[in-house]
């Protein structure tokens, strides 16, 4: 694609992240470009190209991969730091990379025209501070800030992904500019944070976000951990114990999210070292957070989930209808999250991964499952429709009551799962029903 926009007369340069990952050594499929042609140049040289971004961006897919190429522009009028309101193409390969985040991402590669020897062009001295593992803005890094506030969690991103260091006077400029991550909208928060759980350490980051105090403008609730002592590791509070958690989680982002949410209803419910019913308060509090971040809603719940069953207490004289009752309780499909999430909680607490009978447990769990038992009306033998077809039952809550009272019957024996039977305990219930509505 280079070699089409030279022999079309126009500068090309590879820019961005994946000429900072090539000088890296790591993998990358993420290839930009940058050139002087104008969009509908651009489009115009590739079959295969699509224009419909007013910032400049042609989109080409070759060989199932998609690339992007961008005119050279630079950005006016951040005035609600998120996004320019407007941008002019123009004609300067240094002005194009003095707009962008951080030096590390202000190179390109590439040549004027197809009688120049393609070359590195670094004005900001990204390759030294990529040799020096830095995390450093372009320019003034208050200005950069103010342009777009996303670029203080895009730093702490980078920081805990390539394990670089963010320069003092960077890192200065996010602690005094984190106010301004209130203007950002939920999805794009969403994404950074989401970048950095997926790492293999997500303390780093998460770290990175409270010490600079952006984790405040993100959830207050989360940043109250922070000095909230607890009967943990020695020496550390709250805070470390959430960090210690998402560090040892298993790399899923529903499980990860519910380990750093975990026990973000602890604050609110502290009362003389004890925190009752965190689980219940702190699942509310992150279905709130996950809304304003406008997450999945089948994350949202996913996740609640885990944090409203994570304090489950297992004692070896469960018998086997409790350990189907727990099955029903938690969901045969969140059953591996929650385990996940209290194995990482227990490491997150200095305590064996599998404290608390987990593997016992889980073996008897992963028993009743293989045996296939009833859990909810779609495994029973009959459905409301018998019950209306052969009861003469109405629909409605009635119904429902019923079709619950078997269920609760059946987890607790199981043999008592075929038609007639259930028939039987159906009219029996339905005759106890009517005799409590007429009283």
């Amino acid at each position: 694609m280079l070699r089409t926009l030279w022999d079309a007369g126009f500068p090309a340069y590879v820019v961005g992240g994946g000429l900072r990952d090539t000088l890296l050594g790591r993998p990358t499929t993420d290839w930009d470009l940058a050139t002087a042609a104008l969009p509908e140049q651009t489009a115009g040289l590739f079959d295969d190209a699509a224009y419909e971004n007013r910032f400049g961006t042609v989109a080409v897919r070759r060989g199932g991969q998609e690339y992007e190429i961008t005119t050279f522009r630079s950005d006016h009028d951040y005035a609600d730091f998120r996004r320019p309101h407007r941008v002019e193409f123009g004609t300067s390969l240094e002005a194009d990379l003095a707009r962008r985040d951080f030096t590390m991402n202000a190179l390109a590669w590439g040549a004027p025209d197809a009688a120049a020897d393609p070359a590195l062009v670094d004005p900001f001295g990204g390759r030294a501070d990529i040799a020096s593992r830095l995390v450093r803005a372009v320019g003034d890094a208050d200005r950069r800030f103010e342009e777009d506030a996303l670029r203080m969690l895009r730093a702490v991103r980078f920081a805990a992904t390539l394990g670089f260091e963010i320069e003092p006077a960077t890192l200065a400029a996010i602690r005094d500019h984190a106010p301004l991550v209130a203007h950002l909208s939920g999805e794009r928060i969403a994404v950074e944070l989401g970048k950095i759980l997926a790492v293999p350490r997500p303390s780093v980051g998460l770290r990175l976000l409270a010490d600079t105090g952006v984790l405040m403008h993100v959830s207050p609730d989360l940043a109250a951990q922070r000095g909230i002592g607890q009967n943990k590791t020695a020496g550390e509070d709250l805070w470390d114990h959430t960090l210690r958690t998402v560090d040892a989680a298993a790399d899923r982002p529903v499980v990860r999210l519910a380990a750093m949410l975990h026990d973000i209803g602890k604050p609110a419910t502290a009362a003389d070292g004890h925190f009752y019913h965190h689980e219940t308060v702190g699942a509310e509090l992150a279905a709130a957070l996950l809304d304003r971040l406008h997450v999945p809603r089948s994350t949202v719940v996913a996740v609640t989930r885990l944090i409203r069953e994570h304090m489950f207490r297992y004692v070896t004289t469960w018998g086997d209808s409790a350990v189907r009752r727990f099955i029903a309780k938690v969901g045969p499909d969140a059953i591996d999250d929650l385990f996940a999430l209290r194995e990482a909680d227990n490491e997150g607490s200095g305590v064996p991964r599998d404290a608390d009978g987990l593997a016992e447990l889980r073996a008897r769990i992963d028993a009743e499952l293989a045996a296939g038992p009833v859990l909810d009306r779609s495994s029973l033998a009959i459905d409301g429709a018998d019950l209306m077809n052969e009861l003469g039952l109405p629909a409605g809550p009635a119904l429902g009551r019923i079709l619950a009272a078997l269920v609760e019957r059946v987890v607790d024996e199981p043999q008592l799962n075929d038609r007639p039977t259930l028939m039987l305990l159906a009219r029996d219930l339905a005759a106890r029903d009517a005799t409590d509505a007429g009283r």
